[in-house]
């Protein structure tokens, strides 16, 4: 509560709380931005080999190559992967746009596939269908490109197996999984590549647009770290490919050298704020998101399901009012939208992809959420209720 003219008003909840984060860390990010200040490469500096090396350590995997966005992560990760135009890639519908884009800004075909109802992710059995709608569609299907949304990873075991029976890549979209583990295995080890990204309201995000790519693949990382700048050779002015601009600069490199160092406590906090909402919603109606047992999760998002027939914008309304705020992620699945309309869809329909798009509902999520604001939140909802 806070006083204002006199009249007491209820403070509004953070959903993503980064400043509470920047007061923990100010002293180190102020030195390490000053260093970069002090040594002027502000492109590729010494902060950007440091935090690939970084990567490389915490993964164990050969190659990290940082980049200018998680959307060119998958860029560079198609591009080392040698996708060409008119190739089907296996992407489900329910995700952000840049799972689908990355593949159709290359003139390749995105092939909405199902998900599962309750991890929100791609659906291992119903893969075959989606294989089978782009053979129908006359398509050399060459891969598929999971997503771990929310936080946790699809199973990318299961899928990592059909895409080998199937002949075909993997390379997972971790945007939103970074930091997370499937079968002891951390994120970023499985298949032939995987992207992630660095956004600010990511697990680990920096203060603009980051992202990165990790493989063990030495050609694909020669191919990718070329393209990432303009597909340079040995030679700055020597090109050997078509390429872009999609390097990281070294101020974000120095910002997320200093949150990398409280990465896992921060992983633990999330998971510590998302028992407390397990907690707190049971017998409120609700569906609470269901990890895996062989899973954790980053927490990216703490995603509810209202239940069926909820007015949802009423509910966000009502919410707002107590001073809760909330979002919807994703209301619109790729294939209802305008731009990806005409592509092909998995054989069977994509029925869960529909009714999850219709009632999910994204509570406050960060590290720094405590047991009597996460009250609050739920109070919210089950007043708005």
């Amino acid at each position: 509560m806070r006083r204002k003219n006199g009249v007491l008003r209820l403070m509004t909840v953070s959903f993503i709380d980064l400043a509470t984060q920047q007061r923990r860390l100010r002293p180190e990010i102020d030195a390490r931005l000053n260093k970069v200040l002090d040594h002027g490469r502000y492109i590729m500096g010494p902060e950007v080999d440091e935090l690939e090396a970084n990567f490389c350590k915490r993964l164990n995997v050969k190659h990290a190559i940082s980049c200018s966005s998680g959307t060119d992560a998958l860029i560079l990760g198609l591009l080392g992967l040698g996708v060409k135009p008119g190739e089907g890639v296996i992407v489900p519908s329910f995700t952000f746009a840049a799972s689908a884009e990355a593949i159709a800004v290359l003139g390749a075909v995105p092939i909405f596939a199902e998900v599962e109802e309750s991890s929100f992710n791609l659906d291992p059995d119903r893969l075959v269908d989606a294989l089978a709608a782009g053979q129908k569609a006359g398509l050399n299907v060459v891969g598929i490109i999971p997503v771990g949304l929310f936080g946790q990873p699809a199973a990318l075991d299961r899928i990592a197996t059909f895409s080998q029976d199937s002949g075909l890549w993997m390379l997972d979209d971790a945007a939103q999984s970074f930091g997370s583990t499937l079968s002891d295995n951390v994120v970023g080890t499985f298949g032939s590549a995987t992207a992630t990204s660095f956004f600010p309201a990511k697990p680990l995000g920096c203060y603009g647009d980051g992202g990165a790519l990790f493989t063990n693949d030495d050609q694909l990382a020669a191919i990718a770290r070329s393209a990432r700048v303009h597909g340079q050779g040995a030679d700055k002015y020597e090109n050997e490919r078509l390429g872009m601009t999609a390097r990281l600069d070294t101020i974000q490199a120095a910002v997320l050298l200093a949150k990398l160092g409280i990465f896992d406590e921060e992983l633990t906090l999330r998971q510590k704020a998302a028992d407390r909402y397990a907690d707190k919603l049971a017998g409120c109606g609700v569906i609470i998101p269901e990890l895996s047992a062989t899973a954790t999760s980053s927490w990216a998002q703490y995603v509810i399901r209202l239940p069926k027939g909820t007015d949802r914008k009423a509910v966000q309304d009502s919410m707002r009012k107590d001073g809760v705020p909330t979002a919807v992620y994703y209301p619109h699945p790729m294939h209802t939208q305008k731009p990806y309309a005409h592509y092909p869809i998995s054989r069977g329909n994509l029925k869960v992809t529909e009714a999850l798009a219709a009632d999910v509902l994204a509570l406050p999520m960060h590290p720094y959420l405590d047991s009597t604001i996460q009250d609050r939140v739920v109070e919210a909802l089950k007043a708005a209720l």
